[in-house]
Protein backbone atom coordinates (compact mmCIF):
# COMPACT_ATOMS: atom_id res chain seq x y z
CA UNK A 1 0.00 0.00 0.00
CA UNK A 2 1.53 3.31 -1.06
CA UNK A 3 1.90 5.99 1.84
CA UNK A 4 0.20 8.90 1.88
CA UNK A 5 2.77 11.41 3.18
CA UNK A 6 1.27 15.30 2.90
CA UNK A 7 4.32 16.80 4.59
CA UNK A 8 6.75 18.14 2.74
CA UNK A 9 10.77 17.66 2.40
CA UNK A 10 13.08 20.56 1.55
CA UNK A 11 15.60 18.44 -0.62
CA UNK A 12 18.05 20.86 -0.71
CA UNK A 13 19.26 23.50 1.38
CA UNK A 14 22.90 25.07 3.18
CA UNK A 15 21.67 24.94 7.16
CA UNK A 16 25.25 25.45 7.76
CA UNK A 17 25.97 28.89 5.92
CA UNK A 18 26.31 32.16 8.18
CA UNK A 19 23.14 33.41 7.27
CA UNK A 20 21.35 31.35 9.26
CA UNK A 21 23.85 31.91 12.64
CA UNK A 22 21.66 34.12 14.30
CA UNK A 23 18.33 32.43 14.09
CA UNK A 24 18.61 29.31 13.18
CA UNK A 25 16.42 27.58 15.79
CA UNK A 26 13.75 29.87 14.64
CA UNK A 27 14.66 28.73 10.92
CA UNK A 28 13.56 25.18 11.74
CA UNK A 29 10.48 26.01 14.05
CA UNK A 30 9.17 27.63 11.41
CA UNK A 31 9.72 24.36 9.13
CA UNK A 32 8.07 22.67 11.51
CA UNK A 33 4.73 24.83 11.49
CA UNK A 34 4.77 25.09 7.57
CA UNK A 35 4.74 21.38 7.88
CA UNK A 36 8.67 20.94 6.02
CA UNK A 37 9.31 17.49 8.41
CA UNK A 38 12.85 16.57 6.83
CA UNK A 39 15.80 18.97 5.50
CA UNK A 40 18.68 17.93 3.39
CA UNK A 41 21.31 20.57 4.01
CA UNK A 42 24.15 19.85 0.91
CA UNK A 43 27.92 19.94 1.39
CA UNK A 44 30.18 22.25 -1.13
CA UNK A 45 33.19 22.25 -0.03
CA UNK A 46 35.67 19.93 1.91
CA UNK A 47 35.72 22.46 5.21
CA UNK A 48 32.54 22.10 5.70
CA UNK A 49 31.39 18.49 5.38
CA UNK A 50 32.52 17.95 9.43
CA UNK A 51 30.18 20.85 10.15
CA UNK A 52 27.15 19.81 8.71
CA UNK A 53 27.64 15.96 9.56
CA UNK A 54 27.55 17.15 12.73
CA UNK A 55 24.66 19.77 12.69
CA UNK A 56 22.68 16.38 10.78
CA UNK A 57 23.26 14.17 14.18
CA UNK A 58 22.14 16.97 16.28
CA UNK A 59 18.70 16.86 14.48
CA UNK A 60 16.59 13.91 13.55
CA UNK A 61 14.92 15.71 10.90
CA UNK A 62 17.94 16.94 9.49
CA UNK A 63 20.34 14.77 6.66
CA UNK A 64 23.34 15.51 4.64
CA UNK A 65 25.53 15.04 1.65
CA UNK A 66 29.78 15.09 1.07
CA UNK A 67 30.95 16.87 -1.62
CA UNK A 68 32.38 19.91 -3.46
CA UNK A 69 30.80 22.44 -5.52
CA UNK A 70 31.78 22.78 -8.94
CA UNK A 71 32.61 26.16 -7.83
CA UNK A 72 35.16 25.30 -5.47
CA UNK A 73 36.98 22.29 -7.70
CA UNK A 74 39.94 24.04 -6.86
CA UNK A 75 43.61 23.40 -5.51
CA UNK A 76 42.29 23.31 -1.98
CA UNK A 77 38.93 21.17 -2.61
CA UNK A 78 40.84 18.22 -5.02
CA UNK A 79 38.83 15.32 -3.30
CA UNK A 80 39.80 11.86 -2.89
CA UNK A 81 37.42 9.67 -3.05
CA UNK A 82 38.47 7.29 -0.34
CA UNK A 83 37.80 10.38 1.71
CA UNK A 84 33.91 10.86 0.65
CA UNK A 85 33.18 7.02 0.79
CA UNK A 86 34.74 7.04 4.34
CA UNK A 87 31.76 10.68 5.41
CA UNK A 88 29.46 8.68 3.40
CA UNK A 89 29.38 5.82 5.96
CA UNK A 90 27.79 7.98 8.32
CA UNK A 91 24.12 7.33 9.09
CA UNK A 92 23.46 10.62 8.08
CA UNK A 93 24.91 11.31 4.83
CA UNK A 94 22.37 10.29 1.99
CA UNK A 95 23.84 11.62 -1.16
CA UNK A 96 27.16 13.03 -2.87
CA UNK A 97 27.40 16.16 -4.13
CA UNK A 98 26.67 18.89 -4.87
CA UNK A 99 28.97 18.19 -7.46
CA UNK A 100 28.18 19.17 -11.38
CA UNK A 101 29.71 21.87 -14.24
CA UNK A 102 29.40 25.20 -14.29
CA UNK A 103 30.04 26.72 -17.48
CA UNK A 104 28.72 29.88 -16.66
CA UNK A 105 30.72 31.78 -13.63
CA UNK A 106 33.28 29.72 -14.46
CA UNK A 107 34.81 30.23 -11.08
CA UNK A 108 37.17 26.92 -11.33
CA UNK A 109 38.89 25.72 -14.75
CA UNK A 110 36.62 23.67 -16.64
CA UNK A 111 38.81 20.36 -16.66
CA UNK A 112 39.08 20.61 -12.70
CA UNK A 113 35.12 20.36 -12.93
CA UNK A 114 35.13 17.84 -15.20
CA UNK A 115 37.47 15.79 -12.61
CA UNK A 116 35.83 16.87 -9.72
CA UNK A 117 32.60 15.75 -11.53
CA UNK A 118 33.79 12.20 -12.15
CA UNK A 119 35.28 11.34 -9.13
CA UNK A 120 31.95 11.90 -7.65
CA UNK A 121 30.36 9.95 -10.07
CA UNK A 122 32.52 6.85 -8.93
CA UNK A 123 31.93 7.16 -5.30
CA UNK A 124 27.96 7.94 -6.15
CA UNK A 125 28.67 4.79 -8.01
CA UNK A 126 30.05 2.91 -5.55
CA UNK A 127 27.91 3.76 -2.43
CA UNK A 128 24.75 4.13 -4.73
CA UNK A 129 23.79 6.83 -2.46
CA UNK A 130 22.26 9.37 -5.62
CA UNK A 131 24.95 11.98 -6.55
CA UNK A 132 23.37 16.04 -6.59
CA UNK A 133 24.11 17.56 -9.91
CA UNK A 134 24.77 21.24 -10.37
CA UNK A 135 24.33 22.08 -14.06
CA UNK A 136 24.92 25.53 -15.84
CA UNK A 137 25.58 26.39 -19.51
CA UNK A 138 27.03 22.92 -19.58
CA UNK A 139 23.72 20.70 -20.43
CA UNK A 140 25.37 18.58 -23.14
CA UNK A 141 28.58 18.51 -21.59
CA UNK A 142 26.73 16.80 -17.95
CA UNK A 143 24.49 14.62 -20.28
CA UNK A 144 27.59 12.88 -22.12
CA UNK A 145 29.64 12.48 -19.10
CA UNK A 146 26.48 10.97 -17.38
CA UNK A 147 25.74 8.87 -20.14
CA UNK A 148 28.90 7.81 -20.84
CA UNK A 149 29.89 6.84 -16.69
CA UNK A 150 26.57 4.84 -17.09
CA UNK A 151 28.04 2.10 -19.14
CA UNK A 152 30.30 1.87 -16.70
CA UNK A 153 27.72 1.16 -13.81
CA UNK A 154 24.04 2.65 -13.18
CA UNK A 155 24.38 5.47 -10.23
CA UNK A 156 20.90 6.98 -8.69
CA UNK A 157 21.17 10.89 -9.21
CA UNK A 158 18.93 14.11 -9.44
CA UNK A 159 19.79 17.59 -11.26
CA UNK A 160 19.26 19.81 -8.60
CA UNK A 161 17.26 23.54 -8.95
CA UNK A 162 16.47 22.58 -12.60
CA UNK A 163 16.52 25.76 -15.12
CA UNK A 164 17.49 23.54 -18.24
CA UNK A 165 16.34 22.47 -21.23
CA UNK A 166 14.23 20.01 -22.67
CA UNK A 167 17.15 17.80 -23.76
CA UNK A 168 18.72 17.67 -20.75
CA UNK A 169 15.50 16.96 -18.62
CA UNK A 170 14.64 14.03 -21.30
CA UNK A 171 18.28 12.49 -21.58
CA UNK A 172 18.32 12.57 -17.56
CA UNK A 173 14.96 11.04 -17.26
CA UNK A 174 15.91 8.49 -19.41
CA UNK A 175 19.15 7.66 -17.34
CA UNK A 176 16.19 7.25 -14.07
CA UNK A 177 17.43 10.37 -12.67
CA UNK A 178 15.32 12.43 -10.52
CA UNK A 179 14.32 16.63 -11.23
CA UNK A 180 14.35 18.92 -8.71
CA UNK A 181 12.68 21.99 -8.84
CA UNK A 182 13.08 25.46 -6.72
CA UNK A 183 11.58 28.94 -6.32
CA UNK A 184 12.85 29.96 -9.60
CA UNK A 185 9.94 28.25 -10.75
CA UNK A 186 7.32 30.79 -9.29
CA UNK A 187 9.40 33.59 -10.55
CA UNK A 188 7.75 35.84 -13.46
CA UNK A 189 10.84 35.70 -15.96
CA UNK A 190 10.57 32.05 -15.79
CA UNK A 191 7.63 31.27 -18.50
CA UNK A 192 10.48 29.24 -20.36
CA UNK A 193 11.33 26.79 -17.75
CA UNK A 194 7.41 26.46 -17.06
CA UNK A 195 7.33 25.36 -20.45
CA UNK A 196 10.24 22.84 -20.13
CA UNK A 197 9.28 21.39 -17.25
CA UNK A 198 5.25 20.66 -18.24
CA UNK A 199 6.01 17.35 -19.33
CA UNK A 200 8.09 16.27 -17.11
CA UNK A 201 6.74 12.83 -15.19
CA UNK A 202 5.58 13.87 -11.79
CA UNK A 203 6.47 10.51 -10.78
CA UNK A 204 10.03 12.18 -10.94
CA UNK A 205 9.84 15.61 -9.14
CA UNK A 206 11.21 16.51 -6.13
CA UNK A 207 11.27 20.46 -4.37
CA UNK A 208 13.71 22.36 -3.06
CA UNK A 209 14.57 25.84 -1.38
CA UNK A 210 18.50 25.77 -2.18
CA UNK A 211 17.75 27.99 0.93
CA UNK A 212 19.78 30.71 1.99
CA UNK A 213 19.11 31.63 -2.01
CA UNK A 214 16.59 31.94 -4.86
CA UNK A 215 13.36 32.33 -2.45
CA UNK A 216 9.69 31.52 -4.35
CA UNK A 217 7.35 34.40 -4.94
CA UNK A 218 5.32 35.95 -2.74
CA UNK A 219 9.08 35.72 -0.59
CA UNK A 220 11.23 36.74 -3.32
CA UNK A 221 14.18 39.54 -2.12
CA UNK A 222 14.03 37.62 1.34
CA UNK A 223 16.64 35.16 2.20
CA UNK A 224 15.14 31.80 2.14
CA UNK A 225 14.78 29.18 4.15
CA UNK A 226 13.11 25.50 4.42
CA UNK A 227 9.78 26.68 5.38
CA UNK A 228 9.40 28.30 1.96
CA UNK A 229 9.42 25.16 -0.08
CA UNK A 230 5.76 25.65 0.98
CA UNK A 231 5.40 28.01 -1.29
CA UNK A 232 7.22 26.35 -4.48
CA UNK A 233 4.52 23.02 -3.72
CA UNK A 234 1.96 25.06 -3.75
CA UNK A 235 2.53 26.42 -7.07
CA UNK A 236 3.59 23.22 -8.63
CA UNK A 237 0.47 21.50 -7.12
CA UNK A 238 -1.58 24.32 -9.08
CA UNK A 239 0.56 24.00 -12.39
CA UNK A 240 0.04 20.60 -12.68
CA UNK A 241 -3.36 20.41 -11.54
CA UNK A 242 -3.20 18.43 -8.75
CA UNK A 243 -4.83 18.65 -5.37
CA UNK A 244 -2.07 20.06 -2.83
CA UNK A 245 -1.81 17.03 -0.17
CA UNK A 246 -1.62 14.86 -3.20
CA UNK A 247 1.24 16.85 -5.04
CA UNK A 248 3.17 17.16 -1.05
CA UNK A 249 3.15 13.34 -0.92
CA UNK A 250 4.11 12.58 -4.26
CA UNK A 251 7.36 14.69 -3.92
CA UNK A 252 7.73 13.41 -0.71
CA UNK A 253 7.16 9.65 -1.72
CA UNK A 254 9.82 10.40 -4.52
CA UNK A 255 12.59 12.34 -1.93
CA UNK A 256 12.20 8.81 -0.19
CA UNK A 257 12.07 6.76 -3.40
CA UNK A 258 15.37 8.41 -4.67
CA UNK A 259 16.91 8.60 -1.22
CA UNK A 260 16.81 5.15 0.12
CA UNK A 261 18.90 5.96 3.39
CA UNK A 262 16.55 8.39 4.58
CA UNK A 263 13.90 6.97 6.76
CA UNK A 264 10.61 8.39 7.20
CA UNK A 265 9.56 10.25 10.26
CA UNK A 266 7.65 8.42 13.10
CA UNK A 267 4.07 8.94 13.79
CA UNK A 268 3.57 10.25 9.82
CA UNK A 269 0.41 12.12 8.54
Amino acid sequence: MEIKSSYLVDSHCHLNFKDFNDDFDKVLLRAQESNVRVMVSISTELDEIDKIINISEKYDNIYCTVGVHPHSTNIDNQIDEDFLEKKSKNSNVIGIGETGLDFYYENSKKEDQIKSFKKHINVSRNTQLPIIIHTRDADDETCSILEEETKNGKFPGIIHCFTAGEDLAKRVIDLDFYISLSGIVTFKNAEKLRETIRNIPLERLIVETDSPYLSPEPMRGKRNEPSHVVHTAKYLANFYNVDEDDFFALTTNNFFEIFKKAKRPLNEQ
